[in-house]
């Protein structure tokens, strides 16, 4: 009996139509002609009434005398502007579904010591969180791991891809520092300042001591690999092995650091250290020693914009003034969200920004060249340039202002579909059907 419910099932499953298995709009590569578009290149002016050429996965012309080939498909940008896939710099993007589950929050590992944690391992290239957030013109973000003092490699991905793989840009990996604080933890927070001071003291050591056995390390590893025969091949750590690249300069080491003092302790390590390849991630407080990180030539990836002030006596405004202070400053900045469903705010981050100080040129690199600069992949994405990947939204206006619709999205030379759940949601209730009569029986 369960046999003949078993086949009965199958052969129900087969006769289903074919239409059914298509519902769901495909991404698609070809050659495709944007014309006569408003084009922000962000690195080489801006284009009035020009023509913009995909090829498989790459920009091959931009201009005003475009010569339009054969095979394209001629997508008509009459009234609509076309910018760079906009970058997010730090998001739990792909690690995380439903905050309230545990289960499906995958940006956080057991232990303060996991430098060995690689996000791109963890990435999801099916959460439903992605479509959401890459129809607002996101096309890429770092998704990075939290949790203890080293929690792991964060990586640059762009929004499409059938693989973690197949997301990631650029071979981008970034080590995550969550640099010790001298700030209270919350409200909560009743700690005498002596015992605020001794915590952090015993962080530092902490930290210290671990920067020291991964010196350590990576020297005997080097003596190893200059003469296999005569010095000892290490015993495999996986917390050393992971801090060898760090150590070597072959990968940035992105520091979490937010409150002023906490700024000017991560500089003076860093300093300390040797470090070389060094990025500051979230500096809340930036604004208050932006001198000194100007001075210090690290970049800053600043955020969330759409905050409220570390300090109740602090103007309202100053977090939305920060990014501009410390570009004012000589900070080279990107903007960063720290979300996951609310990637998609990322233009309206910027565009607080840039109203509080940044101005609207300077926000506009800070999600798009300035953060492909910073992660070295320049030559990839971050704006509009003959041979650079074809990472870009088109709109129908400012995309900083909320009322801005986007129209087409292209990631990696792939035409998205506008789809995603929130969308036929709102379709499903705008033209929603009356709902059933109820039965006679019950009125």
């Amino acid at each position: 009996m369960k046999r003949l419910l078993l086949f009965w099932i199958i052969g129900w499953l087969l006769s289903l139509p074919a239409a059914q298995a298509t519902d769901v709009p495909k991404a698609r590569r070809g050659v495709f002609a944007l014309t006569n578009a408003r084009i922000v290149t962000v690195t080489q002016g801006v284009i009035e009434r020009g023509t913009l050429i995909i090829r498989e996965d790459r920009i091959v012309a931009i201009g005003t005398d475009v010569a339009i080939p054969p095979d394209a498909e001629v997508i008509d940008c009459t009234g609509l502007e076309i910018y760079p896939g906009f970058i997010d710099s730090g998001t739990h993007l792909g690690l995380i579904e439903v905050g309230s589950l545990p289960e499906t929050r995958d940006y956080r590992e057991l232990g303060d010591l996991t430098p060995q944690v690689d996000a791109l391992t963890a990435v999801n290239p099916n959460s439903v969180l992605i479509p959401v957030n890459r129809v607002n013109g996101v096309t890429t973000v770092i998704t990075e791991p939290e949790g203890g003092l080293l929690p792991g490699k964060a990586a640059l991905i762009n929004l499409f891809g059938y693989t973690p793989e197949q997301m990631h840009v650029g071979g981008v990996r970034l080590m995550v520092l969550d640099f010790p604080s001298k700030g209270r933890r919350g409200p909560w927070d009743r700690r005498k300042p002596e015992d605020i001071e001794k915590a952090f003291r015993e962080a530092m050591d902490k930290l210290n001591e671990v920067w020291d056995r991964a010196e350590r390390y990576a020297r005997i590893d080097s003596a190893y690999r200059a003469n296999p025969e005569k010095n000892p091949k290490p015993l495999y750590v996986p917390e050393m092995q992971a801090l060898l690249p760090v150590i070597r300069g072959e990968m940035p080491l992105m520091i979490k650091v937010d409150l002023a003092p906490d700024i000017l302790e991560a500089i003076q390590w860093v300093k300390k250290r040797g470090l070389k390849r060094v990025i500051f991630s979230g500096v809340a407080e930036g604004w208050r020693v932006a001198d000194k990180i100007a001075e210090a030539g690290i970049p800053c990836l600043v955020g969330p914009v759409l905050s409220l002030p570390t300090r109740e006596s602090d103007r309202y405004d100053k977090a939305y003034a920060n990014a501009g202070l410390l570009h004012a400053a000589g900070v080279k900045i990107a903007i960063r969200t720290g979300e996951a469903e609310n990637v998609r705010n990322l233009p309206y981050h910027a565009g607080f920004a840039a109203a509080y100080g940044l101005g609207r040129e300077a926000a506009l690199r800070a999600v798009t060249i300035n953060p492909a600069e910073i992660f070295g992949v320049d030559d990839l994405i971050g704006s509009l340039e003959v041979g650079k990947k074809a990472n870009l939204f088109v709109t129908d206006g400012d995309p900083f202002e909320p009322k801005t619709q986007v129209r087409y999205v292209f990631i990696d030379g792939y035409l998205i579909p506008m789809d995603n759940r929130q969308l036929r949601l709102y379709q499903e209730f705008l033209h929603r059907q009356p709902g059933l009569e109820l039965h006679p029986a019950t009125h």
